[in-house]
């Protein structure tokens, strides 16, 4: 098995911070809004607050002042309802996402290195890889695939897999103090590599603290069954 398998240091996964959110949803807000009907004032407020670049000098003045109650007033209401279109259509385009990724059932054995490089390479590039790498004996193993087993049945569009060190080409490597190991993959890249997992976990753990820590790293989508496009509608009226 390929040695970029093991030896990546591990990922730090990034995600949009929530300003990012903010000026997204802001901008959606200004692009959705028909701006012609608005009072003058108002349009100015929505440009200036939507606006994710600074200010030139000759308005920094106008801009850093305080905004008034009454102008406060005049775009709260428009933000609430914005913002509740805008998650209604981030909900929609996720949901048209994971319509197109395939489905799986169960966690998938992998019998070699092979096997392990191929279901990495080959799959669907929307697809999340958990691949699950344990040694029979070695504390936390077996608990994490009763986990994996749980986790395959809630999450159909990820794949999860687990093989054992033995059978990876690169045995060594996985010395019993790196065990067991978790190792998340899309569209071919590594994006956690997490080496004695378990460490993270008290000494007995559920499926449902595996899964809080890989949504903790943003590494899981949502769950099948969560609150649908037609949910959100009742959010927006």
């Amino acid at each position: 098995m390929s040695d970029r398998i093991v030896d990546e240091e591990p990922v730090t996964v990034t995600h949009t911070g929530p300003k990012g959110v903010i000026n997204d949803w802001r901008k959606f807000k200004l692009e959705s809004m028909d701006q012609e009907s608005l009072p003058p004032n108002k349009r100015e407020l929505l440009r200036q607050m939507s606006s994710p670049q600074k200010p030139r000098e000759a308005n920094m003045g106008s801009l850093n002042r305080k905004m008034s109650a009454q102008e406060y007033e005049l775009i709260k209401e428009d933000d609430e309802k914005s913002l509740r279109k805008y998650r209604k259509q981030c909900m929609q385009e996720m949901h048209e996402r994971l319509s197109f990724c395939p489905k799986f059932e169960g966690v998938y054995d992998l019998d070699s290195g092979e096997a392990f490089l191929e279901v990495i390479e080959k799959e669907h590039h929307l697809t999340v890889v958990v691949v699950h790498i344990y040694k029979n004996g070695v504390q936390g193993c077996e608990a994490l695939n009763n986990c994996m087993d749980c986790l395959a049945n809630e999450y159909t569009t990820v794949k999860f897999c687990r093989i054992s060190a033995s059978s990876t080409g690169a045995g060594e490597r996985f010395s019993d103090e790196v065990l067991p190991a978790l190792l998340v993959y899309k569209a071919g890249e590594l994006l956690g590599n997490f080496l004695a997992v378990t460490q993270h976990f008290n000494e007995e753990f559920f499926a449902t603290d595996v899964e809080a820590f890989l949504n903790a790293y943003g590494l899981l989508p949502e769950k099948e069954g969560g609150p649908g496009p037609e949910e959100e509608d009742a959010d927006v009226e």
